[in-house]
């Protein structure tokens, strides 16, 4: 007869009706045989919305460490001891530079991303006469400088920044857990002024912090909720010195449920795997079938990603697009 929930949750992507709840819950604690039939969905919704195009970014670390925040799993944050070094906010020339070797590759987006609770206003205006000076036809500019408030946001969005990237990380029940020293409103806030200010958004989390599914559900919900366009997905990579260093990792499996779940609550957004796609090991190109239609490649802030090289390899194989 087949599970219910799995019924539901292929009606729910052939029909593009919203998720049920149950059947969201279900799929983060689905048996590895009902996998298939998951994927099959979350694959049906990627091909409606994005066909066979991937999506590809990159980050560049332009002010690093020495951060104020005490966010349990960065190695960045003052409180901890861990082997990130701390450089200033880079120069102009170093940022236009790094955007020069970007467009080089098939990316999309490049996204500029400073340490910290908010970069300065003098920091912004440093950014901003790089974004309008360098300017691609396919490559867009993409910043993530804390929360920074709506009139800094409106300049960004005049110099021609398309996209602010701002992680809400967490579910709102779990993020006192992880974070103290800010609130999730002020997170809220940066997300929608950005929106207000007519900048798309990239905003997801990281998982494997000790949340439950519950809360993994209840973070999607919210991300939908707030018509987000893109949703990065992060899983966890213990770093030594961290207050997480000994949490232990997320399965194969368990990530590509998260990645499913996300794309069938938020049907009309990109997910984009992140930082700790490495966890998934020979599993790696999985992410499209479970429904991503996007990832990040090159360098990561604090760890490194698979190499450009193989990533592009591994789209070759699997005769999916890409933008040149």
């Amino acid at each position: 007869m087949g599970n219910p929930e799995v019924k539901a949750i292929r009606r729910a992507a052939e029909n593009g009706e919203p998720l049920p709840d149950g059947a969201a819950f279900h799929i983060l604690r689905s048996p590895v045989t009902e996998l298939p039939e998951i994927f099959a969905a979350a694959s049906m919704v990627r091909r409606r919305y994005f066909g066979n195009t991937v999506g590809l970014c990159s980050i560049f670390s332009a002010q690093s460490g020495a951060c104020s925040e005490d966010c349990a799993f960065c190695a960045q944050a003052s409180c901890h001891n861990t082997d990130t070094s701390f450089h200033p906010l880079c120069s102009r020339e170093e940022m236009a530079q790094a955007f020069e070797e970007a467009a080089q590759l098939p990316l999309t987006h490049f996204g500029v991303v400073t340490s910290g609770c908010a970069l300065s206003s003098e920091g912004v205006e440093r950014v901003c006469g790089v974004i309008e000076e360098k300017r691609h036809a396919r490559l867009g500019w993409c910043a993530s400088f804390g929360c920074l408030d709506y009139d800094q946001l409106l300049r960004l969005k005049a110099a021609g920044l398309k996209r602010f990237h701002h992680n809400l990380e967490t579910a709102p029940s779990f993020f006192p857990q992880i974070c103290s020293t800010h609130s999730y409103d002020i997170r809220l806030e940066t997300v929608r002024n950005a929106k207000r200010a007519g900048l798309e958004v990239c905003c997801g989390g990281i998982f494997g912090l000790g949340e439950t599914a519950e809360q993994r559900v209840e973070f999607a919900r919210l991300l939908a909720r707030e018509t987000i366009e893109s949703i990065p997905l992060n899983f966890l990579i213990p770093i030594p010195g961290t207050r997480l260093e000994k949490v232990k990792t997320l399965k194969p499996l368990d990530i590509l449920r998260i990645v499913s779940m996300f794309r069938l609550t938020n049907p009309g957004a990109e997910v984009r795997v992140c930082a700790g796609r490495v966890h998934l090991g020979d599993l790696q190109s999985m992410i499209f079938l479970a429904g991503a239609n996007s990832m990040m490649i090159g360098r990561l802030l604090t760890v490194a990603g698979q190499g450009v090289d193989r990533d592009l390899k591994m789209l070759e194989d699997l005769e999916v697009d890409y933008e040149l």
